[in-house]
Formats: C-alpha cells, sequence, structure tokens
C-alpha cells in the first residue's frame, strides 16, 4: 500500500512539474523580469498625460453583472482561448488608464437591480429597484407617481446637443439596461402595452417599446425585442409559431421609420450586411423576439455578434461632425450568471471586451471619453486550489472534505444547488466545460442572485482621469456630461476638442511612419 501511495505521489509531482513547466516561461523565474515590468509600468504611470479637452464621443459600455470576479475570469478565459496560460493576459478594459469603484445599491434596496442602477449611471439620480428614467419618489408599480418625477439621460441629452446617438445590447432593446437611456417607467417590465397594469392604462403610462419610438430619436438601435414591436396578428419573420404581443394594433417599427431620411430597419445577418454606413442615418435591427442569443450558441449567418453591431452603429454614428453618444451592453452575462452557468456569462464577457476593442480601433481617445462598467455583480466566485494555467472551467486539484472534486467556479445560491440525501456529485473537467454545466451552489434557488459589492469603472479619454477612487454610481453620468459639456454642465468651459483626432488612428500611424522615413533619408 505504501508503495503505491508512493507511485501516485510521485506521478502527481511529475504531472504537476510538467503542468507548471507549460504554464509559464522561464523569464518569470528572474527577478529581473518582474523589475523590468514594473519598471515598464511605472515609466508609463509618470508619462500619463491628462487629456483635458471637452469629448467629442461619449461610449459608456455597460457589462451587466460583470462583477470584479467575473472580469477576472473572463481575462483568464480570453488569454486560455489565445493558447496562453492566462492570468497573465490583458482584457482591452484592463488597459485603460483610470480605474474607480462605483457603489450599486438601490435607493429602497442593498441589493439593487438593473433598472435601479441604469438610471443611476446613465440619469445621474439613484432610483428605487425596478423603476426606469424615474427618481426614488416613484416606487414600483406605481404609474400616477411617474409624473413630474422624470429624470434625463446622457443619450436624451447628447442628442438635444445635436450629436447622433445609438444604443447596442446583446438583450432585448427594452430591458432595464438600454430602457433607462430613453424611457421613465413604474416597472422595468412594462415592455409592450399588453404588459401594462389597469392602473397603469388608467393613469396615461406608456409602455417601454412605445417610448422607444416616441420619447427620443434614436438614430441606431440594435439588438432584440421584436415582439413588443409588432401587434399580435403578425407573424414573425424568423419563427412564423411566434406573433407580436401588442394588443393597440401598432407596428412600432413602421412608426419609428415614418418621416425619417436614410432609415432602414433589418432583423437578420443579411439585412444588416446589406447596410451601408455611408447612406444610412438610422438603423433598427432587432435580431430575435426577445434576448438575442448566446454568443455560444449564435448562429453568425442568422444574427451579428455584439462587435459587429458596435462596428455597425460607431460608422453610423461618426458620421455626425458634433459626435454622437452610443451605450454598449453586454446584458447576457447576467442572464447566464442568474442560470448558474459560468462558461456561459463568461464567453459573453469575452465577447463584450472584443467590442470594446473594435471601437477603440474606430475611434481616437484624443477626442473620445470610453467609460467600461457594470451596473451589478453576482454571487459567482472564482478561486480553490489551482495550479497556473488551470482551466478556468476546471476542477480544482484539491479534493474537497466529502472526498469529491469541485469547480474552480462557483455560485454562493442559485438552480446549480444539487445536494440530495446530504451528498453532492462528483465533478470532473469534462463535465465542468459543457456549454450548459450549471456550477453547483449551496442554496437552492430558482435563479442566481445579483451581489452587492462595488464594481469596476474603467476610463480612457477626454477628461478620463476625473474617474478615481470610489463613487456613488451616479457619479457616471455626471463625469460624462461634464465632460461633452451636456446638460447641466453647457457651461464646462473646456478646450473643444481635440482636432488631431480627426485623422483616423491608422492614417496617422501612417504618416508617422513616412515622416520617420523622410528624416532617415536625409
Amino acid at each position: 500500500m505504501a508503495s503505491r501511495h508512493k507511485i501516485i505521489s510521485t506521478g502527481l509531482l511529475i504531472f504537476m512539474s510538467v503542468h507548471l513547466s507549460l504554464s509559464f516561461s522561464d523569464e518569470e523565474l528572474q527577478a529581473s523580469y518582474w523589475n523590468n515590468q514594473g519598471r515598464e509600468a511605472l515609466h508609463s504611470a509618470l508619462n500619463a498625460q491628462r487629456n483635458l479637452h471637452q469629448a467629442k464621443n461619449l461610449i459608456l459600455f455597460l457589462g451587466d453583472g460583470m462583477g470584479i470576479p467575473t472580469v477576472t475570469a473572463a481575462r483568464i478565459l480570453k488569454g486560455q482561448l489565445a493558447g496562453k496560460s492566462g492570468e497573465e493576459s490583458s482584457l482591452v478594459m484592463d488597459t485603460f488608464p483610470n480605474v474607480a469603484l462605483s457603489k450599486t445599491y438601490n435607493v429602497d434596496q442593498q441589493m439593487p437591480d438593473s433598472a435601479g442602477t441604469a438610471t443611476a449611471y446613465l440619469c445621474g439620480v439613484k432610483a428605487n429597484y425596478g423603476t426606469l428614467g424615474v427618481t426614488a419618489s416613484t416606487p414600483r408599480y406605481n404609474c400616477s407617481a411617474t409624473k413630474g418625477n422624470e429624470v434625463t439621460s446622457i443619450l436624451h441629452r447628447a442628442k438635444l446637443a445635436g450629436k447622433s446617438v445609438g444604443i447596442v445590447t446583446t438583450t432585448r432593446v427594452q430591458h432595464a439596461s438600454p430602457g433607462a437611456a430613453y424611457a421613465h417607467t413604474a416597472n422595468r417590465n412594462w415592455y409592450a402595452d399588453s404588459d401594462l397594469t389597469e392602473e397603469a392604462v388608467e393613469n396615461g403610462c406608456r409602455d417601454i417599446a412605445y417610448q422607444l419610438v416616441y420619447n427620443t430619436e434614436i438614430n441606431v438601435i440594435l439588438g432584440g425585442g421584436r415582439q413588443y414591436m409588432f401587434p399580435k396578428n403578425m407573424h414573425d419573420p424568423e419563427y412564423p409559431s411566434t406573433t407580436g404581443v401588442r394588443n393597440d394594433g401598432k407596428n412600432l417599427v413602421m412608426e419609428w421609420l415614418m418621416n425619417k431620411t436614410n432609415a432602414k430597419y433589418v432583423w437578420n445577418k443579411a439585412g444588416f450586411d446589406a447596410i451601408n454606413p455611408a447612406n444610412t442615418d438610422f438603423l433598427m435591427g432587432l435580431f430575435e423576439p426577445k434576448d438575442c442569443r448566446y454568443e455560444l450558441e449564435r448562429d453568425p449567418s442568422m444574427d451579428p455578434s455584439l462587435t459587429e453591431m458596435v462596428e455597425k452603429a460607431i460608422k453610423i454614428l461618426s458620421k455626425n461632425p458634433k459626435g454622437f453618444f452610443l451605450f454598449v451592453e453586454g446584458g447576457r452575462i447576467d442572464h447566464a450568471h442568474h442560470g448558474g452557468k459560468a462558461k456561459k456569462a463568461l464567453y459573453e464577457a469575452v465577447e463584450f471586451d472584443r467590442s470594446i476593442g473594435r471601437a477603440a480601433e474606430l475611434t481616437s481617445e484624443l477626442d473620445t471619453l470610453s467609460v467600461v462598467t457594470a451596473d451589478h455583480s453576482h454571487v459567482f466566485a472564482f478561486g480553490g486550489g489551482s495550479a497556473r494555467g488551470n482551466s478556468v472551467l476546471g476542477v480544482s486539484r484539491s479534493i474537497a472534505d466529502d472526498d469529491k472534486h469541485f469547480t474552480m467556479a462557483v455560485y454562493g445560491n442559485g438552480p446549480g444547488y444539487q445536494i440530495v440525501n446530504g451528498t453532492r456529485p462528483d465533478v470532473n473537467e469534462s463535465v465542468s466545460s459543457g456549454n450548459d454545466y450549471r456550477q453547483q451552489a449551496p442554496v437552492p434557488l430558482d435563479s442566481e442572485t445579483h451581489g452587492i459589492e462595488d464594481v469596476a469603472i474603467f476610463a480612457k479619454g477626454a477628461m478620463s482621469h476625473l474617474f478615481h477612487g470610489v463613487q456613488e454610481q451616479s457619479y457616471i453620468a455626471h463625469v460624462m456630461a461634464y465632460a461633452a459639456c451636456l446638460k447641466p454642465y453647457e457651461n464646462c468651459k473646456l478646450p473643444p476638442p481635440n482636432h488631431a483626432a480627426s485623422i483616423h488612428p491608422s492614417l496617422l500611424l501612417l504618416l508617422l511612419g513616412l515622416l520617420l522615413l523622410s528624416l532617415c533619408s536625409v
């Protein structure tokens, strides 16, 4: 028996040494590697210059439910998908120079939801759980309390200032996060008129889809949510057995297209690809009846990716010489976490980060303020005994006290509860890496819950240095409004946008290269 244990121990040590040798470079064993890296980071910090110019463009990237553990796990997954160990990798958002923390509570609840938080970061005013675009004087479900308590979003203020504005999301475009950009409602779930209560109808409250069309003229609207725009007798073009849900008989897409020039509506990838930004000023693309599909399940021949939608939106919006405001949501990070499915959540986060990178290629931080944040976190945790390079979706090298394996990614509660007769199932990486695998949870709930802790704010570009320290979530909207001299900061007295940014970054690099060549030839 002792001999057998010795063989197992020796085999384990050999496996660990081989694993470690594959997980990091020899350079990392030397102090010089870390000292050089530290010096380079310090040099960058010492030479960082503040951009004190007014922002011509504003982009707010919202990772719904993207708490800091999700950011870390997504970073490692991104690296592992590229064939690296993962820990040393960087997300695009990691490269943003200014970082702060945001306090996410709602006025009436310690654990926030996506509606109250969206009102904070888009409108600059904290609100109650479940309400959109109204102050906390409006209790949830009370339509009559909405009137007089409306608050306006950065998107609306940017439009008033003559900028083009857009919304891109992987959820339905009437969902809580994008909804706060244009709607005022006592209940985030009043998507269509068929969802309104008797009290809401009596007091003249409008559904969110109606407000999407009539509250603010939005140039680009991309995401899901077809069914809320069409009447009940109208069949969906992709799923004929599905119909619209509106009782009022309205075709809100047709109403949105009316009286607009160079306006188009698309519902699939072919239509989307056919859109030429050069001759399109208004674009609505609704690619699913409700939310868009998870990135792991998306059919690229039918639905565009978040990155593709962001690229199309920026190319349309950036034609406006006065600039633009764009709201981008990686909304299904949150949905996957609620389902206890870490793999889907993390792949959504990686795609979200990819869209941030594409936006960076299409804009310049000289005249654009880009902000990445989350509305709230989840009770998602990531840890345990693991070697360097361990799969982010794998299992610990340690064995739990019940002599079973456990995954590195876990949830504090949710549908992953699997304890039967006081015991839980064993798990291995081939199981835990499945697309629909639910991580184990100690508390049984139909839906995993949001977290309460602070979330990160990453910022770069014009006036991004104003993001610092620990702030109320509502501070985000105030910085963005001030940076672009929008209401109530029209008299911000900032220098105009840096006109050097009008040269595309790639062209600027080409010109610099030609200049260097000419100097070398002298």
